[in-house]
């Protein structure tokens, strides 16, 4: 195994550990989700280019196409997670909510 291959594949370890403390840490459940939504791809993105070094060209494909889909995919899906808490929760942490108007003026504008 390669230095280099060896010490990003433990960055990247590295960078999830931080995200699952985040996680645990954080008081609102926005500040929990947003530390596993931009956490998460960068610790998949590092370790995948560390294992990518080390395992060839075809396993290199396979993590690209494995990268593109998280890349891809992920922001949405926290993105949802996000306007679901929103919309379930009390929400007396924000200062500002703009969220709750425009989605009254939304629907307001559709009958």
């Amino acid at each position: 195994m390669t230095v280099f291959a060896t010490a990003l594949m433990i960055l990247g370890g590295g960078v999830a550990v931080l995200a699952g403390i985040g996680v645990l840490r954080f008081e609102t459940t926005y500040a929990r989700l947003h530390a596993a939504g931009k956490a998460s791809p960068v610790a998949f993105l590092i370790a995948a280019i560390g294992a990518s070094i080390e395992l060839g060209a075809s396993a290199a494909a396979t993590l690209l196409i494995a990268s593109v889909a998280m890349v891809l995919t992920l922001p949405v899906g926290v993105h949802l997670l996000f306007r679901a808490v929103h919309r379930t929760s009390d929400n007396e942490h924000l200062v500002v909510d703009d969220l709750t108007p425009a989605e009254a003026a939304s629907r307001d504008s559709d009958r």
